[in-house]
């Protein structure tokens, strides 16, 4: 149950993360409540997996993850170009996740 909250609160960085860049500095209310709402989310979920999964291996998976999904959203928004190497390196931290949950 601690990887799939970590997995869920990973994902919800990408939330927060993505929705504060939406936020211009905390000035547009709908983003900033979104930014706040997630946060407390994947900061909660991180906290609470971390109880039974040791803290490097939590946090990094849940960084990665994250940082995956913030950036594939922006590409997939046009936000950002998608490129052979992006997605490339985005693979290798994908896979870097996934070893640490099977080294686990």
């Amino acid at each position: 149950m601690s990887w799939f909250v970590l997995i869920v609160s990973g994902a919800f960085e990408a939330v927060w993360a993505t929705a504060l860049g939406k936020s211009e500095g905390l000035s547009r209310l709908g983003p900033s409540v979104v930014f706040f709402a997630a946060l407390l989310v994947s900061m909660g979920g991180l906290a609470w997996a971390m109880r039974e999964l040791p803290t490097g291996t939590s946090y990094a998976v849940w960084v990665g993850i994250g940082a995956t999904l913030t950036v594939v959203w922006a590409m997939v928004t046009g936000e950002e170009p998608v490129t052979a190497l992006r997605i490339l390196l985005l693979a290798g931290i994908v896979g870097c996740v996934a070893g640490l949950k099977f080294l686990h």
